[in-house]
């Protein structure tokens, strides 16, 4: 039987670059090779979202279709709503139980995300958690392979030691999950920031091709090169680098004709506007024709998650019986 593999995304908004190229195209791989559950992460979408949550909804379906689009195949992968299984927040009970505070405290992402949602009240006993309900998510399925991007390491690391923790106390349930790290670097944002929802600098996967061409246009290319006949350094071009993730044959030729100046910026941000409109256009379409039957994407959840439920029912009822915490007295 293969592994199996645990991840999933918060419904906070629209999808763009960084999810298609550091997650989705990895996810679409990896269902090939294993047993493989994504969860639509809705309590962890909460916890940054819970004064203006009415969103979580709509954004929930939304985010299937942006995933069956890319390329997930529900017929190959278990897909659910994190929020539809209980069992989840019964073994975050448990799992919170033998976390030291200290390891939350000095959880890097943690501090990253306040500087990063400055805006919004997250010092809360939810937020702070957020690690000990991914662990929950994690190993509910007593998944051993968990896809991540380098900022998230620290967040398995942690589930790992409360494996090791919940292992030792109870005897062995469960797995020490495994990373898969993402092929891709980290793309920035068209400002150069890094991408995200909270900036509003990202190319999102449903967008149409005047507002790709808009957003590409307002790309910062190398500060250096002021006219078409100065040298570039593609080396420190943000522009540049999306070539080698969108076109990675082409991009030798505009490296070498920027460093020879004989290519300009506008020229450069034109064309790959047109390289990325191709890429995400036939993927904003599917999107859109799976959208207009929310019935058949909430039968896929449905679906996934009688599948989900039954295997997490079956984590929690091994838990309870470790720790005494039994239903049949």
């Amino acid at each position: 039987m293969n592994k199996r593999l645990l991840s999933g995304m918060r419904p906070t908004g629209p999808l763009h670059l960084g999810h298609l190229v550091g997650a989705l195209d990895n996810w679409v791989k990896l269902q090939e090779k294993f047993e493989c559950f994504y969860m639509i992460a809705d309590w962890h979408a909460l916890m940054s979202e819970y004064e203006n949550p009415k969103e979580l909804e709509r954004n929930s379906i939304e985010i299937l279709a942006d995933w069956i689009a890319c390329g997930i195949d529900p017929d190959k992968s278990t897909i659910f709503v994190q929020s539809h299984i209980r069992e989840h927040l019964d073994l975050n009970m448990v799992l919170s139980c033998l976390t030291p505070l200290s390891l939350l405290e000095r959880n890097p992402t943690y501090k990253e995300q306040l500087r990063e949602l400055k805006g919004r009240n997250i010092m809360t006993y939810g937020f702070l958690g957020y690690p000990v309900l991914q662990a929950a998510d994690i190993l509910v399925y007593k998944a051993s392979v968990v896809p991540v991007g380098m900022d998230q390491k620290a967040h398995l690391e942690l589930t790992r030691e409360i494996v090791r923790k919940f292992n030792n106390l109870y005897g062995k349930v469960f797995p020490e999950p495994e990373t898969v790290l993402t092929e891709i670097p980290k793309l920035l944002g068209f400002d150069n920031r890094k991408m995200s929802k909270s900036f509003d600098n990202a190319i999102s996967i449903s967008d149409n091709a005047d507002t790709i061409k808009k957003k590409t246009m307002k790309m910062i290319t190398d500060p250096k090169k002021i006219h078409l006949d100065d040298a570039g350094h593609p080396d420190i071009c943000n522009v540049c680098s999306y070539y080698k993730v969108f076109a990675p044959g082409k991009a030798k030729e505009v490296e070498k004709s920027c460093k020879e100046s004989k290519r300009g910026c506008i020229k450069c941000k034109g064309e790959l506007a047109d390289i990325l409109i191709e890429k995400l256009t036939p993927i904003r379409e599917k999107r859109e024709r799976l959208l207009s039957d929310k019935k058949a994407l909430i039968d896929i959840l449905k679906k996934g998650e009688a599948k989900a439920r039954l295997t997490a029912s079956e984590t929690m009822k091994e838990v309870r019986k470790k720790v005494g915490v039994v239903h049949d007295l």
